[in-house]
């Protein structure tokens, strides 16, 4: 299939408007069968559709009314570079941590490599500190 920046960036705009929707099914289909996640601080990538869609899962149940909203975002070849805003409200337990109710505000440093109309791999880099400080039983919020 003939990659170009705007089918690419068309891909993934897709894929964080379906994701916010919440249509795991619809999103997990813009994913290969054999999707690469390259995830902070674990050594060794994951392998599969239904690692992304577990991941989007915990998301979702987590942060139900997540916004993304992309920032910015390039296309080189089979590659889509994002910097992306998350917002949404604590409402279910995420990494171990019970609901809180607070509202939360997080950007990523997002890479993907697509292999034709789907993504095929991701390199994700979620401000996590910022994210686990606001949802701390103890951060005094």
């Amino acid at each position: 299939m003939n990659m170009t920046p705007e089918k690419n960036l068309a891909l993934i705009h897709a894929a964080y408007k379906t994701l916010q929707s919440g249509d795991l099914d619809a999103t997990a289909e813009l994913v290969t069968e054999e999707f690469i996640a390259n995830v902070p601080g674990i050594p060794d990538a994951l392998h599969g559709r239904e690692v992304w869609r577990l991941g989007a899962q915990a998301m979702l149940e987590a942060f139900p009314d997540l916004q993304i909203q992309v920032e910015d975002m390039f296309s080189v070849d089979d590659k889509v570079a994002v910097r992306v805003h998350f917002q949404g409200t604590h409402q279910g337990t995420f990494q171990g941590i019970q609901a809180t109710q607070r509202p939360v505000s997080f950007r990523s440093i997002e890479h993907y490599r697509l292999e034709g109309d789907k993504i095929a791999e991701e390199w994700v880099a979620p401000d996590m500190t910022s994210l686990m400080q606001q949802i701390s039983p103890d951060s005094g919020h």
